[in-house]
């Protein structure tokens, strides 16, 4: 019995360390907040985007900037973004195709996404989960991200990205993004 005793112990207490690195964020909060976030018309245009990715330790890891020309034809949104990395490296091209479905959500696909990601709307924020295949110092790591896109205002939004293995969150980033004006094409 007292063996019985220490091993729900040891479990339980593995449960609970495991679950408090994990993370679940409940959209329905974000459903009444304003602005009311409109994916294709904060992306459809000129975006720049600062960001940074910190480990498991809080150690800033990646410094980028990322300029997004977005465009919406025949039901499509078309993300194109080019990254700079100012601290450590990464991709420097991607390019994101996304669909709105009946229900209002979205799939998409981008070259080094694996399968397909899904975005659902809740009111000012909007949740955005996919899977890649991440390389870290030479290995590549099928990870999920969790990607949270809050609006500010009609021209900035704040993106809180959940890198996460076996459920644990591993890093996360954060990025300020904001839309650029309409350039005068001759």
């Amino acid at each position: 019995m007292k063996k019985q005793f220490k091993i729900f112990v040891v479990v339980s207490a593995l449960i609970g360390v495991i679950s408090g690195c994990s993370l679940t964020i409940d959209g329905d909060i974000y459903k009444q907040q304003a602005p009311k976030f409109d994916l294709v018309e904060f992306f459809d245009g000129n975006v720049t985007a600062w960001g940074i990715v910190q480990n498991r330790s809080g150690e800033v890891v990646q410094r980028f900037i990322v300029d997004i020309d977005g465009s919406f034809e025949d039901g499509v949104l078309v993300l194109d973004e080019t990254f700079e990395y100012i601290v450590g490296e990464g991709v420097t091209k991607r390019v994101w195709r996304l669909t709105q479905n009946t229900d209002g959500s979205f799939t998409g696909s981008a070259g080094d996404i694996a399968g397909q990601a899904t975005g659902t709307a809740h009111g000012n924020a909007f949740n955005f989960v996919y899977e890649m295949d991440l390389k870290v110092d030479g290995t590549s790591y099928r990870v999920a991200f969790d990607d949270w896109f809050f609006a500010l205002d009609d021209s900035t939004l704040m993106n809180r990205s959940y890198i996460k293995k076996f459920g644990i969150v591993m890093a996360d980033v954060t990025i300020f993004m904001q839309r650029q004006p309409a350039l005068d094409k001759p």
